[in-house]
């Protein structure tokens, strides 16, 4: 058979945007860019580069929402031109494209099982009428067709809730965009407005290399969110305020991985685990000594102990875990030194804080209260949660078995706070559940009773809920989000069914159906194709009693269970 070369592809290939070297000259012109020093970049990538194909610049018109609160971005914005207004307080949901807070009673849950329509993804046309506070528009952009959510009322908003406003010349959605959490308020244009969108590995790239914007992220990040993320965590909770703004003021943090990880992942699964595991970067090797406390701020880490002449797993750390603490109190206390007796490796991206270790020894240590000091120069488990001690990592492994942590790490299922394990030992294939979830959802399941299996245990294509849902990033109306408690649910009434959200989902558990009325089908208006919309799991959140699949199995062989909670897994598995 013939061969043929083709050139490794690299992430300049498809540009954020259309940006021409006359747009990267005006940025050049505009500080903080002209500020930059080209000559800190490399050949490899120099900063024009980055401008040119990491940005884009945007238009806006008034009311167009930017970001909204809650939704998980990629991106960060700077303005060139016009005002964006934050609002303080949280808007109402069906503002934002949201799905508005719902809860079926008694009777109308019983009457699903007779009143359930016949046919598949029957909708009632009704329910599609333009809401008041929110619609959307479609307008050219240089980068593409752009689907554009505005608020109309933007004197009843300015007159009802706090806000401030920002001018040309500010960022702002930096720090979620590079720690992927949820955006903390929505932003709108008021007036017209236009704004350059920097993608986080260009924002990530201007960050290690420009001094001026590091310090400005940096500073932001210490004003909002790191006093806070300290005082949250239990090794730190004794200290003064005082205390705390100089543990806070050494502390560095750092990102590993790939951002967009679920891009790679689908690749990644089919190597061998000694591939996998080359692909995870290292966070600390076992063998050295440490130089500071790790602290999970977002993302997965695998804690693993060399084996043979591979690796075992031991554990996985999520946000709010530390790693190395038992070794930096062991070595404050005694003469005698010990090295990492575990390596770390980024499981997908990870963000994490790293605190020195003279400053735990000199200030977190000594300022400790004995009864909490003790527990950590013990190898027994920790009081806390986020404290990983050498005994929860064996109660772990032995609890669900080593083999059955690398399938969880492997496949990325650490991810899901309410995945679908399903002990097929049990499970007399009666299909109770699948009927169950047809009956909650007018007749349409939204799971697949099957998908990846290990020994006697399967992980369904059920919607897991994630810690880390990058099924959000993207929606350009805000029809997928999360709600309080955690449910990532999707507006039948504003998904415009673009399939972003199903294109983005790693697991392949969000699916694009056509919908039609009882007796006709829908096409969009001026365009002859069917309405289609996106469809996945909602974990019953409209239901008494929760997922209607876990109630209806009646061998105990379903469980909707967040398989980063190992207690409760072992628990689960390990049962009679």
């Amino acid at each position: 058979m013939a061969t043929a070369q083709i050139s490794k592809p690299s992430r300049w290939d498809v540009p954020f945007g259309n940006m021409t070297d006359e747009d990267v000259d005006r940025l050049l012109s505009i500080s903080p860019f002209s500020q930059i020093d080209e000559d800190a970049f490399p050949p490899s990538l120099p900063l024009r580069g980055i401008l040119k194909n990491d940005t884009r610049i945007l238009r806006y018109q008034d009311g167009d929402i930017v970001v909204r609160e809650g939704d998980y971005g990629n991106s960060a914005f700077f303005i060139l031109s016009g005002t964006a207004t934050v609002v303080l307080n949280s808007l109402p949901k069906t503002w934002l494209g949201h799905k508005p807070p719902e809860r079926k009673s008694f009777f109308s849950a019983l009457a699903q099982l007779w009143s359930n329509p016949k046919g598949p993804e029957v909708r009632n046309p009704l329910k599609y009428k333009k809401q008041k506070e929110v619609a959307h528009r479609e307008q050219e952009e240089e980068s593409g067709d752009a689907v554009r959510v505005y608020l109309q009322d933007i004197p009843h908003i300015l007159s009802n809730y706090n806000h401030v406003s920002m001018d040309t010349g500010q960022f702002f959605g930096e720090l979620a965009a590079l720690s992927r959490t949820p955006r903390s308020a929505t932003v709108f244009a008021q007036g017209n407005a236009e704004m350059l969108e920097i993608r986080w590995q260009g924002l990530r790239d201007i960050r290690q290399r420009a001094t001026q914007i590091k310090e400005h992220i940096d500073r932001i990040y210490r004003e909002r969110g790191l006093l806070s993320e300290l005082r949250e965590n239990p090794i730190f909770q004794h200290l003064d305020k005082e205390k705390l703004q100089q543990v806070a003021d050494q502390t560095s943090f750092e990102t590993f991985g790939q951002f967009d990880w679920f891009g790679s992942y689908k690749k990644l699964v089919t190597k061998s685990a000694a591939e996998r595991l080359k692909d995870e970067p290292m966070i600390a090797e076992e063998g050295n000594y440490t130089n500071g406390l790790v602290v999970i701020r977002n993302g997965f880490t695998r804690v693993s102990q060399a084996f043979g002449s591979g690796h075992r797993t031991s554990s996985y750390l999520g946000r709010g875990q530390t790693y190395g603490l038992e070794e930096i109190v062991y070595n404050w206390k005694n003469s005698s030194q010990i090295p990492l007796r575990y390596s770390l490796r980024a499981v997908g991206y990870v963000d994490v804080l790293i605190i020195p270790t003279a400053v735990m020894e000199n200030l977190v240590f000594p300022n400790m209260p004995q009864e909490q000091l003790a527990l950590l120069t013990q190898p027994i488990e920790s009081q806390s949660r986020r404290a990983v001690s050498l005994s929860q990592m064996k109660q772990s492994r032995e609890a669900i078995g080593s083999d059955f942590l690398e399938f969880l790490v492997e496949h990325r299922y650490i991810n899901g706070t309410a995945a679908m394990l399903i002990d097929q030992d049990r499970c007399v294939r009666c299909d109770d559940c699948v009927r169950a979830c047809a009956a909650a959802h007018d007749n349409n399941p939204r799971f697949l009773r099957h998908g990846r299996t290990y020994g006697n245990y399967m992980v369904a294509n059920a919607c897991m809920h994630c810690v880390d849902p990058v099924c959000m990033i993207g929606c350009p109306t805000g029809a997928i989000h999360r709600e309080p408690k955690g449910q990532v649910v999707i507006n039948d009434n504003t998904c415009i069914g673009c399939a972003t959200c199903a294109n983005s989902c790693p697991y392949n558990n969000i699916r694009m159906v056509q919908i039609q009325s009882e007796d006709q089908e829908w096409i969009l208006d001026h365009e002859e194709r069917p309405v289609i919309k996106a469809t996945k799991c909602d974990l019953c959140i409209d239901q008494l009693g929760g997922p209607a699949c876990q109630r209806a199995c009646p061998h105990d062989a379903l469980k909707r269970i967040d398989l980063f909670d190992k207690r409760s897994l072992a628990k689960w598995m390990n049962r009679r």
